[in-house]
């Protein structure tokens, strides 16, 4: 299939619903290809992660109340074929009450949060934009032993907002025939969930940089009829089309606390990642994203010095342009 606007490119034809992705990481196997590298990072020196559980009943959940949902007058629900719960999230309003949030409130113990004078955590960016918080305590006496300190929390992990269900039906219309319907609705989440933990802190003193403490959660949900009974959970109202259920929300949290410190590693490399680019008319070359290497690894030949007469690093002024 060719572009109406330029018969020379062909259109890209997507056949599949799904894709791969492609991250222009390629290795070839040639090992005289593999150099050393070193990046600064950050560290995980200790982590650890908790699997949460939680129940949100929902009595009488209206699945009428969206559009396009209703069986329709003097219809008969017969089975319920599946239902499937996930997060509800607006794209279009981050900050639409609806959307669910999870917000983690941690209480240090044998450690603290380093404020700035306001009584507010001095906090670093981390990936993906999470906050990282800095944290402080004596740990002179394990020091001294090689090991890290133990420090301790506690923490209430809320979760508010909405859950998106879906339930597949099987019912018989007015007219006797079996259909299949989906009938969609959101179910408010209150919950809030404990836990407690243990973590490992490196010195703060043989370091430039002071501990980080970070943490994030993801959460999921399965949703089931409150007693698994059709007639118990189902109400339906044959006049009218409006159906209500009794559901059964299980919360699965899982969520992760990590002490990281700022490092330089030195890593095998294969060089840089880089996407084979789409060419386009007109424009032959085009600029690179990263540039290249200058250490001795990756230079064939010794580097042309200097000319003794003009330093490695020289202020140029700039020429006038406009002729006296």
């Amino acid at each position: 299939m060719k572009d109406r606007n330029n018969p020379n490119l062909e259109a890209a034809q997507i056949e599949e619903p799904c894709c791969i992705a492609d991250t222009g990481c390629v290795f070839d196997g040639d090992l005289s290809n593999v150099v050393g590298e070193c990046i600064f990072i950050d560290k995980v020196y200790d982590s650890v992660t908790f699997n949460l559980p939680g129940l949100q009943p929902a009595s009488k959940v209206p699945l009428g109340a969206l559009p396009t949902t209703r069986c329709g007058p003097k219809s008969k629900i017969t089975r319920v074929l599946d239902i499937r719960a996930r997060k509800f999230f607006n794209p279009k309003n981050i900050n639409d009450r609806r959307n669910l949030e999870i917000t983690p409130k941690t209480t240090l113990s044998g450690a603290e949060f380093v404020l700035d004078g306001k009584g507010c955590p001095v906090t670093v960016p981390g990936p993906a934009g999470i906050l990282q918080y800095l944290i402080y305590t004596d740990t002179n006496e394990c020091d001294e032993v090689g090991l890290g300190t133990p420090i301790f929390g506690s923490q209430e992990i809320a979760i508010r907002g909405n859950v998106f269900v879906a339930v597949d039906v099987e019912y018989i219309d007015a007219q006797g025939v079996t259909r299949v319907a989906t009938l969609k609705t959101l179910v408010p989440v209150n919950q809030t969930l404990t836990n407690f933990f243990e973590l490992c802190m490196p010195s703060v003193f043989d370091s430039a940089f002071l501990p980080q403490f970070t943490e994030f959660c993801n959460v999921s949900f399965v949703a089931r009829l409150a007693t698994q009974s059709l007639q118990r959970d189902i109400i339906f109202n044959p006049t009218t089309g409006e159906i209500f259920a009794n559901l059964l929300i299980a919360i699965a949290v899982t969520c992760e606390k990590k002490i990281k410190v700022p490092v330089q590693l030195c890593v095998l490399s294969t060089g840089f990642c880089e996407q084979e680019p789409r060419t386009r008319p007109i424009i032959e070359d085009f600029p690179p994203l990263f540039p290249p290497q200058i250490t001795e690894q990756f230079i064939p030949h010794p580097p042309k010095p200097c000319p003794p007469h003009r330093p490695r690093y020289e202020t140029y002024e700039a020429e006038s342009l406009t002729e006296e």
